[in-house]
């Protein structure tokens, strides 16, 4: 007879002390690449433009590394188990993008023109560099009060009232600003809102729980046509609504973009949560359906509509024209390589280069090879938002964070399929890249979610308590 030691408890509890590791130190490294890539640039700018290192590089390189610091303290200490690839690359995008804005304030036509018409000019990198301190200060906010994703749960309906609310507000009188044609800000003591940034957070809360507790009944199909299978009547009413409130969003705020962003966010989860292509197709036809029937009566819309189908067309006469019609050029002029950071002249499109039309400046002084860098960045946060969908535990974290990835996905692809002319212009933002303190401010609250969620998904679960009497179990072998 001998005695052994049952080895199960000691190696669960050793895999259970040991845990997944946490990355810190990877983001920490990644980190310093993020804020010396764009101290780079700006040097380089500043001698391409100036022909001498910009005397706000030190403050610069401080503020932003000072930003990165903050951020991955907070990370470190409150979620620790977290993507540590969210950060960096947000950072940098963050980073490269104040560059951008910073060499467009240094443009003589620009100054010229804001001289001209407002009889004196306000720089945007400044405003952006504080912007983006604000979003810093509300990703630490949800990285320390959000604890759980999972309370948000809670909130499903009244999230989709504040998201009503929050589309709305441009509409109201003496409050909404008319800017460019779009209806899409409000103006509050003299400060520029665009509430369509944040409403698409606070709506992804709510399709997140409604579709955790529906989506059986989404899933079922009534009968099968042509291959897909149609959903019941009573179960198209969600998709019908969102298409409504997307038409009338497209409507009376000529909001392309904002428009395609709610609805395809919706479709794209409708199709995570039930696993049915049924609802891609009918989703991609009715809005196929309601963008050519609004066309024919929104004039904004319509306007951009004809730039699309032929910008040089209308090129003298219409300034939607001239505006897509120089960023095509930008682009072109381009080539491979870029003419180089600071010397190009996208600045040619107006004051939208700062913002719709700052893709083209990387286009051109960056190149393809820009592009391409810049769009790869962008993908890197949409994949490890998906990854974070596909390991997070609770099926309302896996379609918040889908939600969330999506919505920032479609809105990369309209607005660089708006400025390189593949569709028509929405109007949005580059996320972290274009001037604009609402969308830095909520892409940053975005991605301090994805972190949360990140986190509750990769922390090891708690060992189990040690059992004595399982210690001391005889096993007795003939």
């Amino acid at each position: 007879m001998s005695s052994t030691t049952n080895p199960s408890t000691h190696h669960t509890s050793t895999i259970g002390a040991i845990g997944a590791p946490s990355r810190r130190n990877t983001e920490l490294a990644l980190l310093v690449f993020a804020v010396v890539i764009p101290v780079f640039a700006y040097v380089n700018v500043g001698l391409a433009v100036n022909d001498q290192v910009p005397s706000g590089l030190l403050g610069y390189g401080l503020g932003l590394g000072l930003l990165a610091a903050v951020g991955h303290l907070v990370v470190r200490k409150f979620a620790p188990y977290a993507d540590p690839l969210l950060l960096p690359v947000a950072t940098l995008l963050n980073g490269l993008g104040l560059v951008l804005i910073w060499r467009l304030d240094q443009s003589p036509r620009l100054q010229q023109r804001a001289e001209s018409l407002f009889g004196s000019f306000s720089p945007d990198a400044p405003k952006q560099l504080l912007y983006s301190a604000l979003g810093i200060a509300l990703f630490v906010a949800v990285v320390m009060l959000l604890k759980d994703h999972r309370i948000l749960q809670r909130y499903t309906y009244i999230s989709m009232v504040a998201a009503i609310v929050l589309l709305l507000l441009p509409l109201v009188p003496g409050l909404g600003a008319n800017v460019n044609g779009a209806k899409i800000w409000i103006s509050i003591g003299g400060f520029s809102i665009q509430p369509g940034e944040f409403a698409k957070i606070i709506i992804a809360v709510f399709f997140s729980g409604y579709l955790m507790v529906k989506r059986d009944a989404l899933a079922l199909a009534s009968r099968r046509f042509m291959g897909l299978y149609l959903p019941r009547g009573r179960d198209l009413g969600p998709i019908l609504t969102l298409w409504a409130v997307s038409l009338l969003i497209l409507i009376f705020e000529n909001d392309l973009g904002t428009s395609l962003l709610f609805f395809g966010m919706f479709v794209i989860m409708l199709y995570v949560a039930t696993e049915r292509t049924s609802w891609i197709v009918i989703g991609l036809l009715m809005s196929a359906g309601g963008a050519v029937v609004v066309s024919t009566f929104a004039s904004q819309v319509k306007v951009r509509v004809t730039a699309w189908l032929d910008p040089f067309g209308c090129y003298e006469t219409s300034g939607a024209c001239e505006q897509i019609g120089q960023s095509i050029m930008s682009f072109g002029s381009g080539g491979v390589l870029g003419t180089g950071l600071g010397q190009g002249n996208s600045d040619l499109i107006g004051f939208a280069a700062n913002s719709d039309f700052i893709f083209a400046t990387v286009g051109e002084e960056l190149g393809l090879a820009g592009v391409m860098a810049f769009l790869l960045l962008y993908a890197l946060i949409i994949e490890r938002g998906i990854r974070t969908a596909l390991a997070a535990r609770d099926p309302f974290g896996k379609l918040f964070a889908t939600g969330l990835s999506g919505a920032f996905a479609l809105q990369i692809f309209v607005v660089a399929g708006g400025v390189m002319g593949l569709i028509p212009l929405t109007g949005m933002t580059m996320p972290f890249l274009a001037s604009g303190g609402s969308s830095v401010i909520a892409n940053w609250a975005l991605v301090g979610i994805l972190l949360r969620i990140s986190d509750t998904a990769r922390r090891p679960a708690p060992a189990p308590a040690s059992n004595p009497d399982a210690e001391m179990t005889q096993v007795v072998r003939p």
